[in-house]
């Protein structure tokens, strides 16, 4: 595991070495990654249980998502984390050229993404889908439609929270790459955001089929 840290690395206060620096880091990453997926598991399977009760009104609605913005949203996204994988082993080599340009593009694309998600958004507002009394709906089981964009709003406000702070991440990481800090055998700050890159991605992509795509 020594490839992680440099020989000579500095570690703060509060660790024996910077290897159990480097272990600390990486294993708080996995552990928060760990409530993350318990919280949005348990969004996801109240989800599965209220369509299952409102099987139409859900039906109905999803046919009012636009689903070109999440489909295009998805292939951002997508690209962004398999760019981000990129930069990921080249900072295995030591490279810090490619991941500042592979931490740029990342958060680049990471920012289209919020924006698309904001104008489709005001796309939704504008069609009379925000919850509450102004909320607008045909057809059957008016509650149940209204039950679908509650979910909509909270599963994706949730991932622009989490998307924006990756970004931010990236964009720590672009600041380090360009001082040339990373090294063959350090490296383990560009694997920590990537696995909480990865995440938000796979948050996402288990988002798209829900919001967009069943009962289409």
């Amino acid at each position: 595991m020594s490839e992680f840290v440099a020989p000579r690395a500095h570690a703060e206060f509060q660790y024996a070495s910077a290897e159990h620096q480097r272990d600390s880091a990486l294993a708080g990453m996995w552990l928060f990654l760990a409530t993350e997926i318990l919280f949005f598991g348990a969004l996801f399977y109240l989800w599965v249980l209220l369509r299952r009760w409102h099987p139409l009104g859900f039906h109905l609605a999803t046919a009012d998502t636009d689903l070109l913005i999440g489909s295009v949203n998805t292939v951002i996204i997508s690209t962004a984390g398999m760019v981000f994988f990129w930069g990921v082993q080249q900072a295995k080599r030591g490279q810090n050229r490619p991941v500042l340009l592979a931490a740029l593009a990342s958060g680049g694309l990471g920012l289209v993404f919020i924006g698309l998600k904001l104008f489709e958004w005001s796309e939704d507002v504008g069609k009379g889908k925000w919850p509450g009394q102004v909320f607008q709906a045909h057809g059957d089981d008016i509650g149940g439609q209204h039950l679908f964009w509650l979910l909509y709003y909270a599963g994706t406000a949730l991932h622009v929270v989490h998307m924006t702070i990756g970004v931010l991440l990236v964009a720590w990481i672009a600041w380090r790459a360009r001082k040339g800090e990373f090294k063959p055998n350090f490296y383990y700050p560009v694997v920590a955001v990537g696995l909480y890159w990865s995440f938000v991605d796979v948050v996402w992509i288990n988002l798209y089929p829900f919001i967009y795509l069943l009962g289409r």
